[in-house]
């Protein structure tokens, strides 16, 4: 259980939401050592004395949050500008000065760790564990697999590749498995796979399959004999989100097409739904967006909504994501008043972006309770 700090600190007279517990602890104190680890979170009856010197943070009744988890972002990604432009008109060098923006950004609206799931390179990874870039703790996939005109696939209906680097193509087994070797090469922590088309994507459908039941499951075991890397899965449509948990994948990323079926392989397989709840109520102009990305939108709005409410219903493992980069960077958060309206109790929707998340990310030992002096609120 860490904390980002310079000095040991105290913050007392606050209510403490854990992201653990039922409730939140009415009269609590956080205290942290000079490392940033926290030593005592709880009831200020049961609080250490104060060690000379520490310096203490009033809390003045606010409420202590924990630093919060975004499982599903593009950091490398604009959210306010088309990826047409990002790759033909911006300069390489400002790119790379966003990316760090749209970092600082995240960690500002809350977020401490974060689940990038393509166009980062493991370089910002390894600049914010090294203290050179603020942001989040994060676990990248560098890139993302698909087939040939699949989700990931950055050719243009004109014919145009935008030649991102980070979309690898595979068609057959063999691809997936030295796909998956390129990223695991490039520093990839988790890597990222596409089993259905996409709502983005102009040559498929969310209920399209991608990579085939076999591709998958050459992937996963790729992925398992490289330190026992996660799969995540891009999985709109019911066939490809059936065909990701079949295949052994850790999450399925949007699942907007699960059912019954799909939460109860969720349960056997001990998967996890990130369902980016945000993408679905940031709204399209029509005028700014293709015709086939609008109308496949619009198709798609109200069946997310009631497989969601279902899913949640059911108590299948989610973890908050928020697809920033399609949705609006800095504004990670609203994840969770997503979830909340869809059913979920609020100190769910909280530990679905804290404890499960921690555990998505395979973190829970040490950041089960990753709370933050910065997220007094009054």
């Amino acid at each position: 259980m860490e904390i980002r700090s310079k000095a040991a600190l105290r913050v007392a007279n606050v209510r403490l939401v854990d992201g653990v517990g039922p409730t939140a602890l009415a009269d609590a104190v956080l205290e942290a050592d000079a490392d940033g680890r926290i030593t005592y979170a709880g009831p200020a009856s049961q609080a250490p004395a104060a060690p000379p010197g520490i310096r203490t943070v009033d809390g003045r009744g606010g409420t202590l949050l924990p630093g919060f988890f975004d499982c599903h972002v593009h950091l490398g990604m604009p959210s306010d500008r088309s990826i047409v432009d990002e790759a033909l008109m911006t300069d390489p060098v400002l790119r790379v000065l966003q990316a760090a923006d749209r970092m600082r950004r995240t960690l500002d609206a809350g977020i401490t760790s974060a689940r990038d799931l393509g166009a980062l390179p493991a370089g910002f990874r390894d600049a914010v564990t090294a203290g050179l870039l603020p942001g989040p703790r994060l676990q990248v996939s560098v890139g993302i697999i698909s087939h040939t005109g699949g989700h990931a696939d950055s050719t243009l209906p004109g014919g145009k590749d935008l030649g991102f680097d980070f979309c690898l193509l595979a068609d057959d087994v063999r691809e997936a498995r030295r796909a998956t070797r390129l990223m695991l090469r490039a520093g990839a922590d988790v890597i990222k796979i596409c089993t259905t088309g996409g709502i983005s994507s102009p040559s498929d459908d969310p209920d399209d399959q991608d990579l085939l039941d076999e591709e998958i499951a050459a992937v996963v075991d790729e992925a398992r004999r490289h330190r026992d890397r996660p799969v995540a899965a891009h999985a709109q449509g019911r066939a490809g989100i059936l065909a990701a948990l079949r295949g052994g994948v850790r999450s399925v990323e949007h699942g907007f097409g699960i059912d019954d079926e799909g939460c109860n392989l969720l349960g056997e397989r001990g998967a996890f739904l990130v369902p980016t709840l945000s993408t679905m109520v940031q709204k399209l102009d029509p005028l700014k967006v293709p015709p086939w990305r609008y109308e496949k939108k619009l198709r798609w709005q109200e069946r997310t909504r009631h497989n969601i409410a279902a899913a949640i219903e059911r108590k299948v493992n989610i973890a908050a994501g928020t697809d920033a980069g399609i949705a609006e960077h800095g504004r990670n958060l609203t994840e969770l008043a997503c979830l909340v309206e869809l059913g979920m109790s609020p100190m769910d929707a909280i530990r679905a972006a804290t404890v499960t998340a921690a555990r998505l990310m395979g973190v829970d030992d040490r950041l089960r309770k990753n709370t933050l002096p910065e997220g007094l609120h009054d």
